[in-house]
Protein backbone atom coordinates (compact mmCIF):
# COMPACT_ATOMS: atom_id res chain seq x y z
CA UNK A 1 0.00 0.00 0.00
CA UNK A 2 2.80 2.40 0.95
CA UNK A 3 4.64 1.73 -2.34
CA UNK A 4 1.46 2.38 -4.34
CA UNK A 5 0.88 5.65 -2.48
CA UNK A 6 4.46 6.71 -3.24
CA UNK A 7 4.05 5.83 -6.93
CA UNK A 8 0.85 7.86 -7.11
CA UNK A 9 2.56 10.80 -5.41
CA UNK A 10 5.45 10.66 -7.87
CA UNK A 11 3.04 10.52 -10.81
CA UNK A 12 1.12 13.59 -9.60
CA UNK A 13 4.33 15.54 -8.97
CA UNK A 14 5.75 14.58 -12.38
CA UNK A 15 2.56 15.83 -14.06
CA UNK A 16 2.82 19.11 -12.16
CA UNK A 17 6.47 19.44 -13.16
CA UNK A 18 5.74 18.80 -16.83
CA UNK A 19 2.93 21.36 -16.92
CA UNK A 20 5.06 23.95 -15.12
CA UNK A 21 7.92 23.37 -17.59
CA UNK A 22 5.52 23.90 -20.51
CA UNK A 23 4.17 27.09 -18.93
CA UNK A 24 7.63 28.50 -18.17
CA UNK A 25 8.82 27.85 -21.72
CA UNK A 26 5.72 29.40 -23.26
CA UNK A 27 5.73 32.48 -21.02
CA UNK A 28 9.41 33.07 -21.78
CA UNK A 29 8.85 32.83 -25.52
CA UNK A 30 10.28 29.34 -26.12
CA UNK A 31 8.49 26.59 -28.02
CA UNK A 32 8.11 23.06 -26.65
CA UNK A 33 10.07 21.21 -29.31
CA UNK A 34 13.52 22.82 -29.24
CA UNK A 35 16.51 22.81 -26.88
CA UNK A 36 17.11 26.02 -24.93
CA UNK A 37 19.93 27.81 -23.12
CA UNK A 38 19.11 27.53 -19.42
CA UNK A 39 21.22 30.57 -18.55
CA UNK A 40 19.39 32.69 -21.12
CA UNK A 41 16.09 31.54 -19.64
CA UNK A 42 17.20 32.48 -16.14
CA UNK A 43 18.14 35.93 -17.43
CA UNK A 44 14.62 36.33 -18.84
CA UNK A 45 13.16 35.34 -15.48
CA UNK A 46 15.44 37.78 -13.61
CA UNK A 47 17.20 34.98 -11.74
CA UNK A 48 20.95 35.57 -11.57
CA UNK A 49 23.27 32.59 -12.08
CA UNK A 50 26.78 32.56 -10.65
CA UNK A 51 29.48 29.89 -10.89
CA UNK A 52 31.49 29.40 -7.70
CA UNK A 53 34.54 27.38 -6.68
CA UNK A 54 32.71 25.13 -4.19
CA UNK A 55 32.36 21.34 -4.21
CA UNK A 56 28.58 20.84 -4.40
CA UNK A 57 25.84 20.73 -7.04
CA UNK A 58 24.00 24.01 -6.55
CA UNK A 59 22.32 26.49 -4.25
CA UNK A 60 19.11 28.46 -4.72
CA UNK A 61 18.78 31.61 -2.62
CA UNK A 62 15.27 33.01 -2.45
CA UNK A 63 15.99 36.70 -1.96
CA UNK A 64 14.68 40.02 -3.26
CA UNK A 65 17.00 39.34 -6.22
CA UNK A 66 16.99 35.53 -6.44
CA UNK A 67 20.26 33.86 -7.35
CA UNK A 68 21.42 30.37 -8.29
CA UNK A 69 24.96 29.32 -7.36
CA UNK A 70 26.50 26.48 -9.36
CA UNK A 71 29.72 24.61 -8.75
CA UNK A 72 32.30 25.46 -11.43
CA UNK A 73 33.98 22.16 -10.55
CA UNK A 74 31.21 19.99 -12.00
CA UNK A 75 31.09 18.92 -15.67
CA UNK A 76 29.41 21.36 -18.06
CA UNK A 77 26.27 19.19 -18.69
CA UNK A 78 25.87 18.67 -14.94
CA UNK A 79 25.90 22.43 -14.35
CA UNK A 80 23.17 22.91 -16.95
CA UNK A 81 20.89 20.32 -15.37
CA UNK A 82 21.58 21.60 -11.86
CA UNK A 83 20.73 25.14 -12.97
CA UNK A 84 17.37 23.90 -14.31
CA UNK A 85 16.82 21.99 -11.04
CA UNK A 86 17.48 25.11 -8.95
CA UNK A 87 15.21 27.13 -11.25
CA UNK A 88 12.54 24.54 -10.43
CA UNK A 89 12.82 25.47 -6.76
CA UNK A 90 12.33 29.10 -7.80
CA UNK A 91 9.26 28.67 -10.01
CA UNK A 92 7.54 26.39 -7.49
CA UNK A 93 8.06 28.93 -4.71
CA UNK A 94 10.32 26.74 -2.57
CA UNK A 95 12.57 28.29 0.04
CA UNK A 96 16.34 28.59 -0.25
CA UNK A 97 17.97 25.21 -0.83
CA UNK A 98 21.42 23.65 -0.87
CA UNK A 99 21.90 20.61 -3.09
CA UNK A 100 24.94 18.55 -2.19
CA UNK A 101 26.85 16.36 -4.59
CA UNK A 102 24.60 13.80 -6.29
CA UNK A 103 26.82 10.94 -5.10
CA UNK A 104 26.29 12.04 -1.49
CA UNK A 105 22.58 12.84 -1.73
CA UNK A 106 21.87 9.41 -3.22
CA UNK A 107 22.96 7.82 0.05
CA UNK A 108 19.73 9.08 1.56
CA UNK A 109 16.85 6.90 0.41
CA UNK A 110 14.14 9.08 1.93
CA UNK A 111 11.75 10.49 -0.68
CA UNK A 112 11.87 14.29 -0.82
CA UNK A 113 8.87 15.69 -2.73
CA UNK A 114 10.39 19.13 -3.39
CA UNK A 115 13.62 17.62 -4.74
CA UNK A 116 11.69 15.17 -6.93
CA UNK A 117 9.53 18.02 -8.24
CA UNK A 118 12.55 20.20 -9.06
CA UNK A 119 14.36 17.29 -10.71
CA UNK A 120 11.33 16.37 -12.83
CA UNK A 121 10.86 20.01 -13.80
CA UNK A 122 14.50 20.21 -14.94
CA UNK A 123 14.07 17.13 -17.10
CA UNK A 124 10.91 18.34 -18.82
CA UNK A 125 12.26 21.89 -19.18
CA UNK A 126 15.51 20.87 -20.86
CA UNK A 127 14.19 17.79 -22.70
CA UNK A 128 10.52 18.34 -23.63
CA UNK A 129 8.80 15.29 -25.07
CA UNK A 130 8.16 16.89 -28.47
CA UNK A 131 11.76 18.03 -28.66
CA UNK A 132 13.16 14.61 -27.83
CA UNK A 133 10.91 12.91 -30.39
CA UNK A 134 11.93 15.45 -33.02
CA UNK A 135 15.63 14.92 -32.22
CA UNK A 136 15.37 11.19 -32.91
CA UNK A 137 13.03 11.40 -35.91
CA UNK A 138 15.04 14.12 -37.71
CA UNK A 139 18.07 11.85 -37.59
CA UNK A 140 16.16 8.74 -38.61
CA UNK A 141 16.83 7.06 -35.27
CA UNK A 142 14.51 5.10 -32.97
CA UNK A 143 14.74 5.93 -29.27
CA UNK A 144 13.77 2.40 -28.26
CA UNK A 145 16.74 0.87 -30.10
CA UNK A 146 19.21 3.77 -30.17
CA UNK A 147 22.91 3.03 -29.79
CA UNK A 148 25.08 4.63 -27.10
CA UNK A 149 26.71 7.05 -29.57
CA UNK A 150 23.28 8.07 -30.90
CA UNK A 151 22.07 8.75 -27.35
CA UNK A 152 25.27 10.69 -26.66
CA UNK A 153 24.76 12.84 -29.77
CA UNK A 154 21.21 13.75 -28.77
CA UNK A 155 22.25 14.41 -25.16
CA UNK A 156 24.79 16.92 -26.54
CA UNK A 157 22.04 18.66 -28.53
CA UNK A 158 20.09 19.30 -25.31
CA UNK A 159 23.18 20.21 -23.29
CA UNK A 160 22.69 17.34 -20.84
CA UNK A 161 24.68 14.29 -19.88
CA UNK A 162 24.39 10.85 -21.46
CA UNK A 163 23.02 9.21 -18.31
CA UNK A 164 20.62 12.11 -17.70
CA UNK A 165 19.01 11.69 -21.12
CA UNK A 166 18.69 7.92 -20.72
CA UNK A 167 16.99 8.27 -17.33
CA UNK A 168 14.60 10.92 -18.67
CA UNK A 169 13.48 9.10 -21.81
CA UNK A 170 13.14 5.81 -19.94
CA UNK A 171 11.33 6.82 -16.76
CA UNK A 172 9.69 10.18 -17.55
CA UNK A 173 8.92 9.94 -21.27
CA UNK A 174 8.52 6.13 -21.43
CA UNK A 175 10.26 6.01 -24.82
CA UNK A 176 12.78 3.42 -23.69
CA UNK A 177 12.35 0.18 -21.75
CA UNK A 178 13.98 -0.07 -18.33
CA UNK A 179 15.96 -3.11 -19.48
CA UNK A 180 17.32 -1.22 -22.50
CA UNK A 181 18.12 1.75 -20.25
CA UNK A 182 20.10 -0.53 -17.92
CA UNK A 183 22.04 -1.91 -20.88
CA UNK A 184 22.84 1.58 -22.21
CA UNK A 185 23.98 2.77 -18.78
CA UNK A 186 26.65 0.07 -18.73
CA UNK A 187 28.43 1.99 -21.49
CA UNK A 188 30.20 4.99 -20.01
CA UNK A 189 30.70 8.35 -21.78
CA UNK A 190 34.48 7.80 -21.81
CA UNK A 191 34.04 4.64 -23.87
CA UNK A 192 31.66 6.43 -26.25
CA UNK A 193 34.16 9.25 -26.68
CA UNK A 194 36.90 6.82 -27.55
CA UNK A 195 34.70 4.96 -30.00
CA UNK A 196 33.58 8.15 -31.76
CA UNK A 197 37.08 9.64 -31.90
CA UNK A 198 38.70 6.27 -32.65
CA UNK A 199 41.36 7.01 -30.02
CA UNK A 200 41.61 7.49 -26.25
CA UNK A 201 40.80 11.00 -25.01
CA UNK A 202 40.20 12.58 -21.62
CA UNK A 203 38.92 15.84 -23.14
CA UNK A 204 35.17 16.56 -22.97
CA UNK A 205 33.48 16.01 -26.33
CA UNK A 206 30.48 17.80 -27.84
CA UNK A 207 28.93 16.41 -31.01
CA UNK A 208 26.99 18.97 -33.05
CA UNK A 209 25.75 17.38 -36.27
CA UNK A 210 23.82 18.91 -39.18
CA UNK A 211 20.56 18.49 -37.20
CA UNK A 212 21.76 20.72 -34.34
CA UNK A 213 18.84 23.11 -33.85
CA UNK A 214 20.16 25.74 -31.42
CA UNK A 215 21.85 28.90 -32.75
CA UNK A 216 24.65 28.44 -30.20
CA UNK A 217 26.99 25.79 -28.81
CA UNK A 218 28.42 26.29 -25.31
CA UNK A 219 31.77 24.73 -24.45
CA UNK A 220 34.83 25.24 -22.24
CA UNK A 221 38.48 25.76 -23.07
CA UNK A 222 39.97 22.32 -23.69
CA UNK A 223 36.77 20.77 -25.03
CA UNK A 224 36.62 18.94 -28.35
CA UNK A 225 33.83 19.71 -30.82
CA UNK A 226 32.91 17.27 -33.56
CA UNK A 227 31.13 19.43 -36.16
CA UNK A 228 29.73 18.66 -39.62
CA UNK A 229 32.09 17.91 -42.49
CA UNK A 230 33.30 21.12 -44.18
CA UNK A 231 32.75 23.25 -41.03
CA UNK A 232 34.94 26.37 -40.84
CA UNK A 233 35.61 28.71 -37.93
CA UNK A 234 35.74 32.47 -38.42
CA UNK A 235 38.60 32.93 -35.91
CA UNK A 236 41.03 30.97 -33.75
CA UNK A 237 38.82 30.70 -30.67
CA UNK A 238 38.52 27.10 -31.83
CA UNK A 239 40.97 25.44 -34.21
CA UNK A 240 40.71 22.42 -36.47
CA UNK A 241 42.37 19.35 -34.97
CA UNK A 242 41.66 16.96 -37.81
CA UNK A 243 39.32 16.12 -40.64
CA UNK A 244 37.76 13.13 -38.96
CA UNK A 245 35.75 10.46 -40.82
CA UNK A 246 32.71 11.58 -38.77
CA UNK A 247 33.20 15.32 -39.34
CA UNK A 248 35.54 18.17 -38.52
CA UNK A 249 37.13 17.88 -35.08
CA UNK A 250 37.87 21.24 -33.43
CA UNK A 251 39.40 22.11 -30.06
CA UNK A 252 38.42 25.09 -27.92
CA UNK A 253 41.50 27.22 -27.30
CA UNK A 254 40.43 30.38 -25.48
CA UNK A 255 37.34 32.19 -24.19
CA UNK A 256 35.25 34.01 -26.75
CA UNK A 257 32.55 33.65 -29.38
CA UNK A 258 33.16 32.38 -32.90
CA UNK A 259 30.87 31.81 -35.85
CA UNK A 260 31.18 28.36 -37.40
CA UNK A 261 29.62 27.61 -40.77
CA UNK A 262 29.52 25.20 -43.70
CA UNK A 263 29.74 26.93 -47.07
CA UNK A 264 28.12 24.05 -48.94
CA UNK A 265 25.04 23.51 -46.76
CA UNK A 266 24.43 26.86 -45.05
CA UNK A 267 24.70 25.25 -41.59
CA UNK A 268 25.93 27.81 -39.05
CA UNK A 269 26.15 28.35 -35.29
CA UNK A 270 27.91 30.59 -32.82
CA UNK A 271 30.26 28.66 -30.53
CA UNK A 272 30.63 30.28 -27.10
CA UNK A 273 33.71 29.24 -25.16
CA UNK A 274 34.15 29.90 -21.45
CA UNK A 275 37.30 29.61 -19.37
CA UNK A 276 37.84 26.18 -17.84
CA UNK A 277 35.93 26.05 -14.54
CA UNK A 278 34.94 29.69 -14.95
CA UNK A 279 33.79 31.49 -11.80
CA UNK A 280 31.54 34.54 -11.95
CA UNK A 281 28.14 35.55 -13.30
CA UNK A 282 26.87 33.42 -16.18
CA UNK A 283 26.49 36.31 -18.62
CA UNK A 284 30.26 36.89 -18.48
CA UNK A 285 31.28 33.25 -18.95
CA UNK A 286 32.48 33.52 -22.55
CA UNK A 287 34.02 37.00 -22.54
CA UNK A 288 37.48 37.07 -24.07
CA UNK A 289 40.40 37.39 -21.70
CA UNK A 290 42.14 40.77 -21.74
CA UNK A 291 45.93 40.68 -21.59
CA UNK A 292 47.57 42.79 -18.87
CA UNK A 293 49.24 45.91 -20.21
Amino acid sequence: MRNQTLRNQRKVLAQQAQQKAIDVRRNAGFDNKSPLCIYGLCDKLNVRVKFVDISMEGIYLREAEPIILLSALRPLPRRIFTCAHELGHHVFGHGSTIDELIEESERSQAFQPEEFLANSFAGFLLMPVLGVRKAFVSRGWNAASATPDQIFTIACSFGVGYETLITHIAYSLRMLSSSRASTLLKTKPKAIREKVLERPSSDPLIIADEHWSMPTIDAEVGSLLLLPTSAEAANDTITLEENHPKGCLFKANCPGVVRVYCRDTGWAVFVRISRYQFTGLSQYRHLEEVEDE
